[in-house]
């Protein structure tokens, strides 16, 4: 608990294009269920040759780690393949609202066309202000300060952790705000409460 937070000098966000930026739709929106809101992020990750890239999608409501992706680089078709994977773990036939920020990834052909493609809204925060994807961002710092702490060695290896790590997050962590549930227990309640009808 008494682990000091490390700084971020990695820029992983470029918002100063030309590509469509879309509204944010979570100002005033009650999130009632897994897999009603996804929100997604990136962040760096250092191995003892190289930066590497961790992308992820989390399900707002569960904070269950729905996909993830670790690259050398920051391109598009990397952080898509965090979105696939998020839409495979999908449990219920629902429009999701995806909200990121303003990156040139999340803004990009490809990954807009795979949101379309799996019924998902896309939704961004307005300008500069990280606090409209504090959740996503709040992820990044789980991961790397509770998880991630050691180097690894090289990107092989980091894949293997973070594949090790967002299990045991996933399915061991508890969480204050889940009432100490973990992620992947609340959003196996909340997927089996929407079937039923209830969420009492």
């Amino acid at each position: 608990m008494l682990i000091r937070p490390r700084k971020s000098y990695t820029k992983t966000t470029n918002s100063k294009h030309w590509l469509k930026k879309h509204p944010n739709l979570l100002k005033q929106l009650e999130i009632k269920g897994a897999e009603q809101v996804f929100v997604s992020d990136i962040t760096y990750i250092k191995t003892q040759d190289r930066t590497c890239y961790l992308s992820l999608v989390t399900d707002a409501y569960s904070r269950k780690i729905m996909g993830y992706q670790v690259s050398e680089n920051l391109s598009a078709e990397s952080v898509v393949k965090a979105l696939k994977m998020a839409t495979k773990e999908k449990k219920k036939q629902i429009q999701v609202i995806h909200h990121s920020d303003r990156g040139l990834q999340y803004c990009s052909d490809i990954y807009q066309k795979v949101l379309r493609s799996n019924n998902m809204i896309a939704s961004m925060t307005d300008g500069y202000d990280c606090y409209q994807n504090a959740l996503a961002e709040r992820m990044n710092g789980i991961l790397k300060q509770e998880f991630l702490i050691e180097m690894c060695k090289d990107l092989r290896q980091l894949k293997k952790m973070v594949e090790q790590s967002v299990w045991i997050y996933n399915n061991k962590r508890p969480h204050l705000s889940l009432n100490y549930k973990t992620p992947n227990f609340i959003h196996q309640k909340s997927s089996e409460a929407s079937l039923t009808g209830s969420y009492n």
